[in-house]
């Protein structure tokens, strides 16, 4: 009897649905550069679903460019398994459409899934809510035995320490420029904005320490030199964990990237052990230069504006280290007027901002944002995925036209990522690496 056959399908990739800003985008190195590092990221999920399952199932990976879509009714698989962002829920509905057509069983999963099961359903044969690790394994022993549910649903209280060694062999490596751990889920933060794993788990989990370097060596050992983005949504919230990871992470001489919050500044120690790690960059959401925008989005305790004061020095302190930033904000927030383009810009000047990225207000399903603006009668586009670009407009501004947003969005993104100013950021950055250096050492 021959093996039963499971594809997991990525729908990776970044798709804009605005053509003047794309034009504008395909001349600027630094604007293209960061939208290829997002586009070429594996799936660390599909990995991990790879990792609970049997051995006797046969498994391959693929990325959704990889696959010639004319001839997908003709794979020979069993079941198939597609994890999606909303931006690409079209393209996913699409794929599972042919794939049903040819009589294969679909399964969706993932964040959009998560926030609107309903209408994934339309879909697939089945649809996962929440984190996939607790139900895959009874959803494949339901599969075998024909009694395969409509929905499996997670609580969010999955163990990290129960993770399995992601699937990295799966990958054929010579397609990615780095690949990805997971050393945490979720975030301590609530903003209402945020579409990442806080809609899949509610608080904050850490994976232990072994765990991580186990995964570190693995993807070592099919990669020597390899460069490593951790897939957490902020890193290092609970610092004595952060502190051990990092200790264990030093002997294996590893590169790599995280997303932080913006209080790694104010620790020192912090700072030192992810220089020393091999840290090169980390991603901050400063979300607006202008406090007027930051006042309400962090939905616990006002956290974001509460940082404001400290948004330029902590740059600065995070960079002197040798780790470059990347400062992320968003514009078209409640508070943002057209001021708010130059703004980013004298932020980014003033402060040497190594790399910048600016992308629109975006109300994602299952977001508190969608349901604020829905109730306000704001969405533009309901339902219509494929404008959750995070560079497309889905609702209407308060502060500015809608013309005003994306015409200043566009404006913007052309002098930031002009070539001139990218340069004169990254001497501002060596500048101030190099004194710190100087008075490290004294």
């Amino acid at each position: 009897m021959p093996a039963m056959r499971i594809a997991l399908i990525a729908m990776s990739g970044v798709r804009v649905q605005d053509a003047e800003l794309m034009k504008i985008g395909l001349t600027l190195p630094g604007f293209v550069e960061r939208s290829e590092v997002i586009a070429s990221l594996p799936s660390l999920s599909l990995l991990t679903l790879a990792a609970l399952t049997p051995n006797d199932i046969e498994l391959s990976y693929h990325e959704i460019a990889d696959l010639e879509k004319d001839i997908i009714p003709d794979l020979d698989f069993d079941l198939v398994a597609i994890s999606t962002m909303t931006a690409q829920a079209f393209d996913a509905y699409t794929l599972a459409d042919r794939f049903r057509a040819a009589g294969i069983t679909v399964v969706i999963g993932g964040l959009h899934a998560t926030c609107v099961p309903d209408e994934c359903a339309l879909h697939a044969d089945c649809v996962v809510v929440g984190e996939g690790e607790p139900v895959w394994a009874q959803l494949l022993a339901d599969f075998r035995s024909n009694t395969l549910q409509p929905r499996y649903t997670s609580d969010g209280s999955y163990p990290m320490c129960d993770s399995p060694m992601p699937r990295y062999e799966l990958l054929d490596i010579n397609k990615y420029n780095r690949l990805t751990v997971q050393t945490t889920r979720g975030c301590p933060h609530k903003c209402d904005f945020c579409a990442s794993s806080i809609l899949l788990t509610p608080g904050y989990k850490v994976k232990p320490t072994d765990k991580v370097i186990a995964e570190i060596r693995a993807i070592k050992s099919i990669w020597p030199r390899p460069f490593i983005e951790l897939a957490d949504d902020n890193s290092f919230a609970m610092r004595a964990q952060a502190y051990e990871l990092l200790q264990a992470m030093i002997p294996e001489k590893i590169r790599w990237f995280t997303e932080c919050d913006v209080s790694i500044a104010k620790d020192e120690k912090l700072l030192r052990l992810m220089a020393k790690a091999g840290c090169r960059q980390v991603l901050i959401g400063l979300e607006s230069p202008d406090e007027s925008g930051l006042d309400g989005i962090e939905t616990n305790s006002n956290w974001k504006l509460a940082q404001y004061p400290k948004y330029e020095q902590a740059v600065r302190t995070i960079q002197s280290h040798g780790i470059t930033v990347i400062g992320c904000f968003v514009l078209g927030l409640d508070g943002h007027t057209p001021v708010i383009f130059d703004a980013v810009y004298d932020f980014a000047e003033r402060t040497s901002l190594y790399d910048i990225q600016v992308t629109l207000q975006t109300p994602f399903p299952g977001t508190p944002l969608y349901r604020r603006l829905e109730q306000a009668g704001r969405l533009t586009h309901a339902g219509q995925w494929d404008r959750c670009t995070l560079f497309d407009l889905n609702y209407q501004p308060v502060g500015m036209s809608a013309q005003e947003l994306q015409t200043g969005f566009r404006n913007l993104v052309s002098r930031l990522y002009h070539p001139d100013f990218v340069q004169q950021r990254r001497e501002g950055f060596l500048r101030t690496r190099k004194s710190a250096s100087e008075l490290f050492s004294q």
